[in-house]
């Protein structure tokens, strides 16, 4: 079931992209991120009552670290998914399992454990060819004067990655996925509505603004499902599935957006995917009981 969670979140959220895609054509990037936790805070609200969850938390700190890193991913990847083809937003974003790796293994060389750096011999080369892809994918970009969103849609991975371990050390804390993910809609909306007043506020016109519901629901689809997986164990698995997400973006971008990836775009594309894969199932078996993990 955990497999099954996760594969649907991938999908809510490649679906969702593709109204973000629409959506920013009118809006810009804060204001989506504004009305994604508005309307995501009162469906899951919603949720909570219909469950009869209490919205009251014993955790409040972990709810907003939890905001904090989830809000700055999602508000890189929103922009990056405005300004690049679909597949390779989706792609640089879903680098959270090799950022995390990296995390690990910039931690232990602060920490002085050489012992356990030379045991991470291999995550390292998952790494380092997670960011060889990136290389690949980015390398258009530069022609394209697109590397500056090229650039933030590397730090949404770098973002999600934070997010996703705090939700983990929620899960484990015993805090329902809903109201987790209530919480981080609040954030998101308090974050967005702050920010909005630094920037153009746009009017709502039809058709654009028909983009906005979706772009709420669909996330708090996605982030309820994905909390589920989380917080329900078979961690390792969880985490690969999460890849499913680039190839409902990859298909979206290609039909819908008439988006096409140069040989070398695909070639990072699956070097990213293969060595988050493997980052991910090296970490498990050479540290099994990682500082991160349970952060």
């Amino acid at each position: 079931m955990q497999a099954s969670w996760m594969i649907l979140a991938s999908l809510f959220f490649a679906t969702m992209s593709v109204c973000i895609k629409y959506a920013s054509s009118h809006f810009d990037t804060f204001e989506l991120v504004f009305y994604r936790g508005l309307i995501g805070m009162a469906f899951m609200a919603g949720v909570c009552q219909m469950r009869g969850v209490s919205l009251r938390t014993s955790l409040p700190m972990m709810h907003v670290w939890r905001s904090v890193a989830g809000v700055a991913s999602l508000s890189a990847w929103f922009y990056a998914i405005a300004h690049l083809p679909l597949a390779t937003a989706m792609t640089l974003n879903y680098m959270s399992g090799i950022w995390v790796a990296a995390f690990l293994i910039g931690g232990s060389l602060a920490m002085g454990q050489l012992q356990q750096v030379r045991q991470l011999g291999p995550v390292v080369l998952a790494v380092l060819a997670g960011f060889a892809g990136v290389v690949l994918m980015l390398r258009p970009t530069f022609e394209q004067d697109q590397f500056f969103a090229g650039l933030i849609g590397l730090l949404s991975g770098m973002g999600a990655a934070l997010a996703y371990l705090q939700v983990a050390a929620l899960g484990r804390m015993g805090e329902p996925e809903s109201r987790t993910v209530f919480y981080f809609s609040v954030g998101t909306a308090a974050v967005g509505a702050v920010l909005m007043a630094f920037t153009q506020v746009h009017a709502w016109t039809w058709p654009s603004a028909l983009w906005l519901l979706p772009i709420g629901l669909l996330a708090a689809l996605g982030q309820l499902c994905m909390t589920r997986a989380y917080t329900s164990g078979a961690t390792l698995v969880v985490a690969n599935l999460q890849y499913t997400g680039i190839v409902f973006a990859a298909l979206y971008g290609l039909y819908l957006f008439g988006d096409r990836l140069t040989p070398g775009g695909w070639l990072g594309m699956a070097l990213i995917i293969g060595s988050g894969i493997a980052a991910t199932i090296l970490r498990q078996r050479t540290l099994p009981q990682a500082p991160a993990e349970d952060h």
